[in-house]
């Protein structure tokens, strides 16, 4: 019926119009329909005459003989199930996003990949062999049990991820990022800094202790009095860790990255510069030169905070928590570009995508006033640290060389901080320990819902000398980061510069953050109560 189609209709001249030949593709055509057009072709020789056998894949896709997976399966289990009225359970664009041709036995096959992860923010995520090497290890997998929202979820019940999830994220969105730049300027990353960057993405958050920013916040400034300690910091040498006890060096080789280089490089991305001791002026960076500044905008972006940890976190926050998230990051991956500004290369975006930003720092402040300060949330996480520093001397972990460390001091070990997660909460409270009992009373009054109660807030105006303040802002506290952000012109775009505020609107804010005192009652009986809201009426702290 082909041939018979064919020469009806006079189709020879317009299949040689688009570069078909002939008879070659027209036998070609016909084997893809269906099967050699000899049959009699000896055992273990190549039947097809249309393509030679090192093009064998191309024989799977229309009718596959020899598994029976083909897109004429693909499409009538589709199109019968919808007109049947029955489900259909079968997913092929999964299939189609991860086949991919592979050698086996000297014939090249279409093959699936087997490490997919399906995630419910970025669909069906494909991460690099080494990635995978990564995820699979103690270090990686310990995130697994540490909140990505800490003790909002007490709160939030949905908020029930973890920084295992989000780091896969922000990996993937990292290898976006830098795929949308590729495009748009080819070769301007090699494959060498683009793994780089998504290992950066992935371990980027490797030291967050239980309960995530309640550990660095709240609970190590008051067991560690003056010490100075960030997370971003541990994650630089969980990652050693993790590099070191995995012995991924040669796993690294094997991908053409240069460990003695690009070690240094990831932990930059993830935590700034190694040395703060350089110069003002000069390029603070080991692991790239200045001319590939822009590299370091992708994870974390200490310009203007733009960065595809922020791009994953607010949309799995807001998934999560049930909040609607309205900033759109695939119109950012889409308007991306890199350019010279001062002497230096950024990444900036469209003119028209200013409006996006604003939004984007927007979601930031709305997430924290909705949820990542509500008051309840930070009175659960105020509880939570009483009762990690009343037990943190009598729960001890071991570490390198059967050294023994306690909850504060276990991030000084990165053997012993591995086993430090929000597992420690179910630890105290299932305890019998007499030395546990404050703690454990603390936690259960958590679980009974019996916590603190909230007296009221006031707005500062001036700095003021107590323990916590709770600041909300854009990202850089008073300071605009979209005033770091450089934008181009559809016309122009090897140029960018600053945009002013007022061409956007009149009604962006005039200030970007506020800081305010919250005041907790700790006695809940209603007596008490009262009298605190009273004494903080009148006094309003004098400020």
């Amino acid at each position: 019926m082909f041939d018979y189609l064919v020469s009806a209709n006079g189709l020879e001249p317009e299949m040689k119009r688009y570069h078909l030949e002939f008879p070659q593709d027209q036998v070609f055509i016909k084997e893809l329909i269906g099967g050699p057009m000899d049959n009699n072709a000896p055992p273990g020789e190549w039947p097809y005459k249309g393509r030679t056998e090192e093009m064998s894949f191309l024989y799977e896709i229309v009718a596959n003989k020899r598994n029976g997976i083909d897109v004429d399966k693909w499409d009538y289990f589709a199109r019968d199930c919808y007109h049947l009225g029955i489900q259909n359970t079968f997913d092929y664009r999964r299939l189609l996003k991860f086949a991919r041709v592979c050698e086996v036995d000297g014939k090249k096959h279409i093959c699936i990949r087997d490490k997919v992860f399906n995630d419910p923010i970025h669909g069906h995520v494909e991460m690099h062999p080494l990635l995978v090497k990564i995820i699979d290890t103690p270090q990686f997998q310990r995130l697994r049990n540490i909140k990505q929202l800490g003790g909002v979820y007490f709160v939030y019940p949905g908020a029930s991820h973890n920084r295992f999830e989000h780091s896969i994220g922000v990996a993937y969105l990292a290898g976006k990022l830098v795929q949308a730049l590729n495009e748009k300027q080819p070769e301007l990353i090699s494959p060498r800094d683009s793994l780089c960057v998504q290992i950066a993405g992935l371990c980027h958050d490797l030291g967050h202790g239980p309960f995530s920013h309640m550990f660095d916040k709240m609970f190590i400034p008051k067991a560690r009095l003056g010490y100075q300690w960030k997370h971003e910091t541990a994650s630089q040498d969980m990652f050693d860790h993790l590099v070191e006890d995995n012995n991924l060096g040669p796993e690294m080789e094997k991908y053409d990255l240069v460990p003695a280089e690009d070690l240094d490089f990831i932990r930059e991305l993830i935590g700034g510069p190694l040395d703060n001791n350089a110069p003002p002026g000069e390029w603070p960076y080991n692991g790239r030169p200045e001319e590939m500044s822009f590299l370091y905008e992708i994870v974390a972006n200490e310009r203007n905070k733009i960065d595809v940890d922020k791009w994953d976190y607010f949309a799995r926050d807001c998934h999560h928590l049930g909040i609607q998230n309205t900033f759109d990051y695939h119109r950012l991956l889409k308007f991306a570009r890199v350019c010279e500004v001062d002497g230096k290369k950024h990444i900036c975006f469209r003119d028209k995508e200013e409006g996006n930003l604003y939004e984007m720092f927007y979601t930031r402040f709305s997430l924290h006033r909705k949820a990542y300060q509500h008051t309840v949330a930070h009175i659960i996480e105020t509880m939570i640290t009483e009762a990690f520093i009343s037990a943190a001397p009598h729960i001890q972990f071991e570490g390198s060389n059967g050294r023994m460390f306690t909850m504060s001091t276990a991030i000084d070990d990165m053997e012993a901080y591995t086993k430090l997660t929000d597992q420690v909460f179910e630890q105290i409270l299932n305890s019998s320990s007499g030395d546990l009992a404050e703690a454990r009373k603390i936690l259960e009054n958590i679980v009974c819902r019996r916590h603190y109660k909230f007296v009221g807030q006031t707005q500062l105006n001036e700095p003021l000398d107590v323990t916590q303040v709770i600041r909300m802002d854009y990202g850089m506290g008073n300071e605009n980061p979209i005033d770091n952000v450089h934008f181009y012109r559809k016309d122009d775009p090897t140029n960018a510069s600053q945009i002013p505020m007022n061409p956007v609107s009149m009604l962006l804010p005039a200030a970007f953050t506020e800081q305010f005192v919250r005041v907790y009652c700790k006695k809940i009986d209603e007596r008490s109560l009262e009298a605190a809201k009273e004494n903080f009426a009148q006094l309003h702290i004098g400020v």
